[in-house]
């Protein structure tokens, strides 16, 4: 009951709202660059279910921002995180109403972390043997040159010999607004550093039931979604210029699908789900079957899979392990993932995700006007 009534609170929050309630939001911090300089994958044995994220140095440095959070907003609980490569997924729980808003927050943490990529940017330049005097091949791009690596001197711990490397978290503590990097550097060759993040962490409310849930598996899955893309790339690799029945598509999954022999669209209309309202749900029940029914003996399904009926016969293909196609209403951005309920269906090759549109960043949610034109895109395919 108290879940449900904590539910009841989380609303979706609009552009220019104060973002101050109680409320749970999934936020991600990326590396601009999209180096890998937060962590290494692991994939023991080649098994991408046992795969897991060792983090580097700079990785350790922005989860202890993450974890001194708390300490500065008392109101903000961490359910749920895992570092990548390259990005940081976290789920932030804010439990009360807070003085300040949560882009405010979410500012701060981007704040520090590019307080602790200035450092990583600044140990990199140096040859990470700044208190020798000497550098590795990596030599300090020339506007560092003013800065002598023996100025670091100063500020090295007293337990540390004179040639250790500082660490990051000397230069850029993360549980202080302290940057001892900026006062001994001063202003203008600390903002001179690369800071690594350049986009502010996005930020996503989560506002429907169940959403909180799907958000946690899909952090925990984002290893084991990784490790399947690079353990087989060829079937997540977005592949342009697909010809179908006169149109142009992108596409992600097997393409050697489209050489089926029979396709059929899967395409539940409302005048059957309307008897099925009003008590004759024969008719309805008699096309989904038939869906299943030629899935079994070889068709290739293929829709959009838009309406609630049309879901579920896409579950049961999943679960039957039958190929499908699925018509989606946006492109494909980079480093584009499959969703969750047909990620490891396009790792098998038995699915293929086709768009006829450029990726599109503002778009939320589907137009009347998008189903009818997939719905229409379908029967071409399946006409084929």
């Amino acid at each position: 009951m108290e879940e449900r009534a904590r539910q009841g609170q989380w609303q979706w929050q609009e552009e220019g709202t104060s973002w101050k309630g109680v409320g749970i939001y999934h936020v991600t911090l990326t590396v601009t660059s999209r180096e890998p300089l937060l962590g290494t994958l692991a994939i023991p044995a080649g098994n991408p279910t046992q795969a897991r994220v060792e983090p580097t140095e700079l990785g350790r440095a922005i989860l202890e921002c993450q974890r001194s959070l708390p300490l500065f907003y008392p109101e903000i609980q961490i359910l749920q995180y895992c570092l990548m490569p390259d990005h940081l997924h976290s789920i932030w729980y804010v439990r009360r109403p807070m003085e300040r808003s949560i882009r405010y927050v979410a500012q701060g943490f981007w704040r520090a972390a590019k307080k602790v990529g200035r450092a990583h940017s600044y140990l990199q330049a140096c040859g990470r043997n700044c208190l020798t005097g000497s550098t590795t091949n990596e030599s300090a791009p020339p506007s560092l040159s003013p800065i002598a690596p023996p100025s670091l001197s100063p500020i090295a711990p007293p337990s540390l010999s004179p040639i250790a490397p500082p660490s990051l978290s000397s230069l850029a503590p993360a549980s202080s607004r302290e940057n001892p990097l900026r006062a001994l550097l001063g202003d203008e060759a600390y903002y001179a550093l690369p800071p690594l993040f350049t986009e502010v962490p996005f930020l996503r409310p989560l506002s429907r039931r169940g959403q909180l849930q799907s958000m946690i598996r899909y952090v925990q899955l984002n290893p084991q979604r990784l490790a399947t893309k690079r353990l087989m790339p060829g079937f997540f690799r977005v592949q342009e210029g697909i010809e179908i029945a006169g149109r142009t598509y992108a596409g992600v999954g097997n393409i050697l699908l489209l050489q089926a022999t029979h396709f059929a669209p899967v395409h539940v209309r409302h005048d059957l789900v309307d008897e099925a309202a009003q008590g004759r749900p024969q008719s309805l029940r008699n096309y989904m079957n038939g869906c299943v029914l030629a899935a079994r003996k070889g068709t290739v399904m293929v829709s959009p899979f838009i309406s609630p009926k049309e879901k579920e016969v896409k579950d049961v293909l999943l679960a039957e392990r039958h190929p499908f196609i699925v018509l989606a209403d946006n492109g494909f951005r980079d480093y584009y993932k499959p969703p969750g309920d047909i990620f490891d269906a396009v790792a098998d090759g038995r699915v293929l995700v086709l768009s006829p549109w450029e990726y599109d960043a503002g778009k939320r949610h589907i137009s009347r006007a998008d189903c009818v034109a997939l719905n229409a895109m379908a029967e071409e395919i399946a006409a084929l």
